[in-house]
């Protein structure tokens, strides 16, 4: 699972999110359009 997220900080509530500790998620640092556009094409690159 990819979580695009623009930093390390709390949401709103300032509450811990689980999601972002689970084994299977890896966070993507950027904003959504730009981290969207970069899984695209990366998938792209590796489909041909």
């Amino acid at each position: 699972m990819i979580v695009i997220k623009r930093s390390m900080g709390h949401g709103y509530a300032d509450i811990d999110n689980p999601l972002f500790t689970d084994p299977k998620t890896r966070m993507l640092f950027s904003d959504a359009k730009t981290g969207l556009d970069a899984i695209a094409q990366a998938t792209k690159a590796l489909v041909g």
